[in-house]
């Protein structure tokens, strides 16, 4: 989300997945964790404004937000002390295994968890 957001690489993919999003051909979630670190990154780059605007527009895509219960941060504090990833990242790695889901990202720290999630990449800028 971040990529499309701020119109990074991998921005037009992300943007096919929200139209198949609000076509109802897909489903999708997010933890709470990844949504902060979506308005955190928003917010960091390009202010208050700007965040609350994303946040809002974040809000019409068919998204379903997951609470951090103490199961699914279990399950993050887990991966975090394993491998060498961002926390954040830990979390929707989690929640996609919970879920039997694909994570949807361009962050080449996902490559440290191996094959064992399913992760569909998007073009990075160093892809």
């Amino acid at each position: 989300m971040i990529a499309f957001f701020e119109d990074e690489p991998g921005a037009d993919k992300v943007a096919l997945i929200l139209k198949s999003l609000m076509d109802r051909k897909a489903k999708a979630y997010m933890s709470v964790i990844n949504w902060g670190e979506i308005y955190y990154n928003i917010l960091r780059e390009q202010g208050v404004e700007i965040a609350e605007k994303v946040i809002g527009q974040l809000k019409q895509y068919p998204i379903e937000l997951v609470d951090a219960d103490q199961k699914l941060t279990y399950e993050a504090a887990k991966l975090k002390g394993r491998y060498k990833i961002a926390y954040a990242d830990c979390f929707a790695a989690a929640l996609s295994h919970r879920l039997n889901a694909v994570v949807v990202t361009g962050d080449p720290e996902f490559k440290k968890l191996g094959n064992k999630y399913s992760i569909q990449w998007l073009k990075t800028k160093s892809s």
